[in-house]
């Protein structure tokens, strides 16, 4: 149930009623990367009280947005996961991050880079107009975390782990270099002769990821 209603008859008021408290919006973010154990959601989410993120959930829930099940393998848990209703916010949260992106430059103190905002950013820096027929898999190692990202005819597929095969492995050894090239400050050419990052496949398409990935 929403905690809060507005009292208008809008579509706006209506999904800031299920999705506007606040962690709500992270937790779906969270979500879009596939079914996710209560201590995985806690993982990603590391500053958000144990009875906010129990309550979230079941808003979520209670919205139809997103779901539990029991799952036997690779061990008994319980996970969440979103609904089809939940994972058509997904434009929304892409459209809102990269609204928000304008805004970083570096991380302020006490911010925390984990694999699940890294795997947002990939979504938000996506430009489908620049990867139109394309068919390439990425796997980015970011020293804690690895993301895939799987380019098919111009669509992507983000996840968090590694990719079952990939046309070209990128890993950070040093700095910023993958945010460099997203952000456009730095060329594929250039982080590839400091020895900022290590890759394995054809070098070519680091240039390609600079391209289709930009802020």
């Amino acid at each position: 149930m929403a905690t809060r209603e507005y009292k208008q008859f809008c579509g706006l008021a209506r999904a800031m009623e299920m999705v506007g408290e606040r962690w709500s919006m992270l937790i779906v973010r969270d979500l879009l990367n596939g079914p996710r154990r209560y201590t995985d959601l806690r993982r990603g989410l590391p500053a958000i009280p144990t009875n906010i993120l129990s309550t979230r959930l079941k808003q979520l829930e209670e919205a139809g947005l997103a779901t539990r099940r029991a799952v036997s393998h690779p061990e008994r848990a319980v996970v969440y996961e979103l609904t089809d209703y939940g994972r058509d916010l997904e434009p929304a949260l892409v459209a809102l991050g990269r609204w928000g992106a304008r805004t970083m430059t570096e991380p302020r103190p006490g911010e925390a880079i984990t694999a699940e905002s890294v795997a947002m950013s990939f979504r938000t820096t996506f430009r489908p107009e620049r990867a139109r027929g394309a068919t390439v898999g990425f796997e980015v190692r970011m020293g804690g975390f690895t993301i895939s990202a799987q380019i098919t005819d111009g669509a992507l597929t983000v996840g968090i782990g590694t990719h079952p095969a990939p046309d070209l492995v990128v890993e950070r050894l040093s700095g910023h270099p993958v945010r460099e090239l997203m952000s456009g400050s730095r060329t594929a050419d250039e982080v590839l002769a400091d020895g900022s990052v290590r890759v394995d496949g054809d070098p070519a398409l680091l240039g390609r990821f600079a391209e289709m990935f930009r802020f």
